[in-house]
């Protein structure tokens, strides 16, 4: 049995595909015992993680996604061939994932509206001082505007 549950690279998933991912996961493990999964993805590894984290705390074999992301980075440091979850965004969704898991999170299937957006001071980035900041927006991982510089 193979499922793609792809989605864009450097993206973290969407919450309902950690869900879909993580319940897939589970249902083909405890069809039978010699049941196994092997994750495969294109590009960055630490997606991986991700899912593995997501599903260490859905399967309570960790109690939280502390000890999840805490589990997996050892499993790291141990085996040269695993990525940490190292994103930020990464780490934040494991934690929204834990939040759905135990309630303290609901989605919210709303469509939500971009009005504006403010930057407060601009980042000095370059040498020089300052940035040439543009915005790109995506709606369903789709890009739907991308401003000039």
């Amino acid at each position: 049995q193979v499922l793609d549950f792809g989605w864009p690279d450097l993206h973290t998933p969407a919450l309902e595909k950690i869900c879909s991912i993580c319940k897939a996961m589970d249902t083909w493990l405890n069809t039978a015992p010699h049941n196994v999964v092997v994750l495969h993805n294109k590009g960055n590894r630490g997606r991986l993680g991700v899912v593995v984290a997501a599903y260490m705390h859905y399967s309570n074999i960790s109690a939280s996604a502390d000890q999840a992301l805490d589990r997996f980075a050892m499993k790291r440091f141990y085996e040269d061939k695993v990525v940490p979850v190292g994103q930020p965004s990464q780490k934040r969704y494991i934690h929204y994932f834990s939040g759905l898991l135990s309630g303290s999170i609901k989605m919210n299937n709303k469509p939500l509206f971009l009005h504006h957006v403010i930057m407060h001071g601009i980042p000095n980035f370059e040498s020089k001082g300052g940035c040439r900041p543009f915005l790109k927006i995506y709606q369903a991982m789709q890009p739907v505007y991308t401003s000039g510089i």
